[in-house]
C-alpha cells in the first residue's frame, strides 16, 4: 500500500529484526543431517543462548543443502526461528529466521549445561517471501529492540483491555484503505511505531503507523501510543485530509 507520508516511515534493519526474533523466541528447530530436533524454553533463559555464535573457520556453506559432515568434528546445522504473531489475525508468521553454521563437538568446546557453540555461516530473514541475508558482524553490531520481550503482552493487553484503541488508530490510516477493511488488528510493535493488519473479505494489508520518536525502553511505549492517539482524536472520520501520494 501506499505511505501515509511522502518519506516511508521508519522500521528495523533486517539485522535488528534477527535479533529481536532471537531474543524472544520460545522454541527453535535443530537441523542437522540425522534429522530435526525441537528445542523448547524450560528453564526460564532465552532459547537463543543455548547456542553460542562464534566466527566460522575456513567453511563455505554448500547452498545445497548437502554439505559435507565432518566425522568428530563440527556438524553442519541450521537453526530455524519462527516469529508468530500473539494477536489472531490472518496469516500469524510474521517472518522467519534462519541460522546457519557448524555445530562444534562439546568435548573440545566446552560450554554452560544445556548449549552449545556454533560456528556461524550467517542469517537470513524471510518476511512475506522476501529473504535477506545477514553476516555476523551486522548480526553483531545490531540492538535488540527494547520492546521484544514485552511485545506479546503488549499487544494482547490492547485488544484486550483497549479495544477502542484499534479503532482510533485507524483515523491515521487513508480512508480508500479503511472502507474495504472488515477486522483490524495490531500486528506488531516495535521502538519505531505500531503495525496494524487490516483484513478485508478475502485479502490483508498493514499499516504502519509511526511514533513521534524512537523508543529508548518499554515505559516509553505507553507514551508513544497516547501520542498516535492524541493525533487521531484530532481527525474526526471525515476530516482525514491525508493525499495519495
Amino acid at each position: 500500500m501506499r505511505r501515509l507520508f511522502n518519506a516511508p516511515p521508519p522500521q528495523p534493519s533486517s539485522a535488528e529484526r534477527i535479533r529481536s526474533v532471537l531474543t524472544a523466541a520460545d522454541s527453535m528447530t535443530v537441523v542437522t543431517d540425522e534429522g530435526r530436533t525441537e528445542v523448547s524454553r524450560l528453564d526460564g533463559a532465552d532459547v537463543a543462548e543455548h547456542i553460542h555464535l562464534h566466527p566460522a573457520m575456513a567453511r563455505e556453506w554448500d547452498g545445497d543443502g548437502d554439505g559435507p559432515s565432518y566425522e568428530g568434528g563440527p556438524t553442519r546445522a541450521t537453526l530455524e526461528f519462527t516469529d508468530v504473531a500473539p494477536t489472531p489475525v490472518r496469516d500469524r508468521v510474521r517472518a522467519r529466521v534462519l541460522l546457519a553454521g557448524w555445530l562444534l563437538p562439546s568435548a573440545e568446546h566446552p560450554s554452560p549445561e544445556g548449549s552449545r557453540c556454533m560456528e556461524f555461516s550467517h542469517a537470513v530473514l524471510d518476511r512475506g517471501g522476501e529473504r535477506v541475508t545477514v553476516g555476523l558482524e551486522e548480526l553483531m553490531d545490531a540492538e535488540t529492540d527494547p520492546l521484544a520481550t514485552c511485545e506479546a503482552g503488549m499487544l494482547t493487553h490492547l485488544i484486550d483491555d483497549h479495544s477502542d484503541v484499534v479503532g482510533l488508530l485507524l483515523r491515521l490510516v487513508k480512508p480508500r484503505v479503511t472502507q474495504r477493511v472488515r477486522r483490524a488488528l495490531p500486528l506488531a510493535i516495535d521502538r519505531y511505531g505500531i503495525t496494524l493488519r487490516l483484513e478485508g473479505a478475502d485479502t490483508h494489508e498493514d499499516a504502519r503507523l509511526a511514533f513521534p520518536a524512537p523508543v529508548r525502553d518499554a515505559d516509553q511505549a505507553g507514551e508513544r501510543i497516547h501520542a498516535l492517539l492524541n493525533t487521531a482524536r484530532q481527525r474526526s472520520p471525515r476530516s482525514w485530509l491525508l493525499s495519495d501520494s
